[in-house]
């Protein structure tokens, strides 16, 4: 049983306001994946279009920067002021998910990267975002499955902090009924693996660079780092990474997870 709908963060806005700091350093838009959302996408120029749990707005700006008319929402005001400052152009909204500060179908299309695991209520998000777009609108979310995330090497160095993060993400097989049941159809998935060259530094950016793990600062801005994880775990996990890595053993470790499955998945539906 997944036990995604009972097990929460206990403030989202509270643990993003914690993490915002530096956020803007270690998280920056990726262009790879900001090009595969534009091309899922498939915006018009004439089109208005949503970036929800834009964070400080770096998925938002780049889209925005392509031509596009792009309003974000967010649930946390210090990662809103953070946006605001880089970008006064855009629309920035003070809201969630499950409560988006738009009329009915004003919307053409949605984009949703990394976000869907912190919402606190995954089929009214999906009846809210169906609410807000245009028929015919799509989104694209890009988000990691628990089943990815059991591939993950991290796994060995952090096992419980990656068994709490794989309880809050949702499997797809939640996203899809959740679309489905909200009237959206799934018109496509993508799997996402981690090239070395990853700009964006969330969760499993250093699949393939273990010492982006050993910086403080790009701990501090991931969540499974900065809210669920234990710290003796993280300095015990931290220890092990180091050995593994100047003994070389580390590749050997990695080789032992390596699978067909993707890191992450980009999912589109369509209204």
């Amino acid at each position: 049983m997944n036990n995604y709908c009972t097990f929460k963060m206990k403030d989202n806005k509270a643990l993003y306001d914690t993490i915002g700091t530096g956020y803007n350093i270690t998280r920056q838009a990726d262009p790879y994946i900001t090009e595969r959302l534009f091309q899922i996408l498939s915006p018009k120029i004439t089109g208005t279009y949503l970036d929800i749990g834009c964070g400080t707005g770096n998925y938002t700006i780049a889209m925005a920067n392509r031509g596009i008319n792009f309003y974000g929402v967010e649930p946390s005001e210090k990662m809103l002021d953070m946006a605001r400052a880089k970008n006064i152009q855009v629309n920035w909204l003070l809201g969630r998910s499950e409560e988006i500060p738009a009329n009915d179908n004003f919307f053409d299309g949605a984009i949703a990267t990394l976000t869907v695991h912190h919402w606190t209520d995954i089929k009214k998000a999906f009846t809210e975002i169906y609410r807000v777009l245009k028929k015919g609108g799509k989104i694209v979310l890009f988000t990691a499955t628990p089943e990815q995330m059991k591939g993950y090497w991290l796994n060995h160095c952090f096992p419980k902090m990656l068994e709490d993060s794989i309880i809050q993400m949702p499997s797809f097989d939640i996203i899809k009924d959740a679309a489905i049941n909200a009237g959206f159809e799934i018109i496509g998935t993508e799997k996402y693996f981690i090239s070395d060259d990853l700009k964006d530094l969330f969760l499993y950016a250093g699949k393939n660079r273990p010492e982006l793990y050993l910086d403080a600062e790009i701990r501090k801005g991931i969540s499974s780092f900065a809210a669920l994880a234990d710290a003796d775990e993280v300095g015990e996990g931290l220890k092990k990474l180091k050995n593994d890595m100047e003994l070389g053993r580390f590749e050997d470790i990695k080789a032992k997870f390596n699978n067909d499955s993707g890191d992450y998945l980009f999912i589109a539906a369509q209204k």
